[in-house]
């Protein structure tokens, strides 16, 4: 018997630039998208010792984000499990072609509010 490791969907916070303000400065629509296939999993303590150490910030979870996902996952909010968290810092990336399995980026979450 073959068991296939298969991720959970999880919701993502996207901004879409709509225009302009008085000032130049862009102004953004915020939405929740679905993102298929995440596997979430516990960080190692040496992960959560350096992250707390270098950014004061204590990872929750750690999410491998599917091959081909092209989303913004830098300093953004995703929810899942029924609660929401917030990535920290920017996704750490594998050349898809040299992985053998369905995922090439990581996030660290922390948990939110």
């Amino acid at each position: 018997m073959r068991t296939m490791i298969k991720g959970i969907s999880v919701k993502l916070k996207v901004q879409t630039q709509t225009g302009v303000d008085g000032f130049g400065r862009p102004t953004y629509e915020d939405s929740w998208e679905l993102v298929d296939n995440v596997l979430v999993g516990e960080p190692s303590s040496d992960d959560v010792i350096s992250e707390l150490n270098l950014s004061g910030k204590r990872i929750a979870y750690t999410l491998a984000i599917p091959k081909g996902d092209t989303h913004v996952w830098e300093d953004t909010e995703v929810e899942f499990f029924g609660r929401k968290f917030c990535t920290i810092g920017c996704p750490t990336e594998g050349i898809e072609e040299n992985l053998p399995l369905s995922w090439n980026k990581k996030v660290k979450v922390e948990l939110y509010g």
